[in-house]
């Protein structure tokens, strides 16, 4: 029996499970992400893949921090495996954080929820106003470019770092928009890219084997600005062809390394396939790279206790795609 708090994040998913996994062993959460991968795939594909989910699932195990000096850690996981990092999901979880009592907070002002992910230290930081929660801001591990202009499937991509590694294109290079219409070409689009950056060196984390390789490809648009500000809508494509209905978290953070690096880029309204809205900034600049902060919000859909009978003959689900 799997207990769990469900949310959306501008309409990206997020499935919180908050009873019945067993303990995962590892000094860190990037080493309990090792450890689930080998004891507990069955697990996240019951929970993921249909009747239990749907071929774009998202969600999350808790799990002990790497030091006290985080309130919890948290192990990602998709369709198709677990991922380094998930900028929704953090958001989300400062939101679960705050309203499951895990956290305390006042009813006015900021709560910190800082939380170790495999990808490194991340902070949701909650604002109340009378006891309700009004938005997170996301604030992400550095951020950095990887490689420009590199070609790939016909086209060319940049390659950059938000906690895992995006290559963004352009999706008027592949004469598409950003719309719901296009959402199965820039699925297949996507296949093509990741296949081919496949163990290319552009994709390969600078200090971290466990990070490398292309995790989402980011299809973006230029849009008119907002009040001066930079806006541009995308669709990111991750795992294998799971789509993002929100503007992606962490694919956020990737976008502004690059928009930064090419013209000081401080500020973006980046909208998502469906119409979600992330604001991000460029907090500051490090040595290892930006620090990026995102703007969003998560609302709770539902609480659900998951069975397995023994006689189901699709004990871990199915995916039609």
């Amino acid at each position: 029996m799997l207990t769990t708090v469900d949310y959306h994040t501008a309409g990206e998913p997020f499935r919180v499970v908050t009873g019945g996994v067993p303990d995962i062993p590892g000094a860190t959460v990037l080493d309990r992400r090792t450890t689930a991968m080998a004891e507990l795939d069955g697990v996240r594909r019951l929970l993921c893949n249909e009747p239990r989910g749907h071929a774009d699932m998202y969600g999350c195990f808790l799990v002990p921090p790497d030091d006290p000096g985080a309130r919890f850690g948290a192990l990602f996981w998709h369709k198709d495996g677990f991922s380094t990092a998930c900028g929704h999901g953090t958001i989300a979880l400062g939101v679960h954080a705050v309203r499951e009592g895990l956290v305390e907070a006042a009813p006015d002002g900021v709560t910190d929820v800082v939380i170790d992910v495999p990808s490194g230290r991340v902070t949701a930081r909650v604002r109340l106003a009378g006891g309700r929660i009004e938005g997170v801001t996301f604030v992400n591990v550095p951020s950095f470019v990887l490689a420009r202009d590199v070609p790939v499937a016909g086209v060319r991509a940049d390659l950059s770092y938000g906690g895992a590694v995006y290559a963004s294109v352009r999706a008027a290079d592949l004469g598409l928009a950003v719309e719901p219409a296009h959402v199965n070409a820039f699925v297949g689009h996507a296949r093509r890219i990741k296949a081919e950056l496949a163990g290319h060196p552009a994709a390969r984390h600078p200090s971290d084997e466990r990070l490398s390789g292309v995790y989402g490809v980011i299809f973006h648009d230029d849009l008119p600005d907002v009040g001066g500000v930079r806006r541009q809508r995308n669709v990111t494509v991750f795992a294998d062809g799971e789509v993002d209905r929100s503007p992606c978290g962490s694919g956020t953070a990737a976008r502004m390394a690059l928009l930064h690096d090419e013209d000081g880029l401080a500020e973006l309204v980046h909208e998502g396939i469906v119409g979600g809205v992330f604001t991000a900034r460029v907090r500051e600049e490090t040595g290892a790279g930006v620090i990026v902060e995102v703007d969003g919000m998560a609302y709770r859909t539902g609480r659900h206790v998951f069975e397995l009978d023994p006689g189901d003959p699709f004990p871990a689900g199915f995916t039609l795609r």
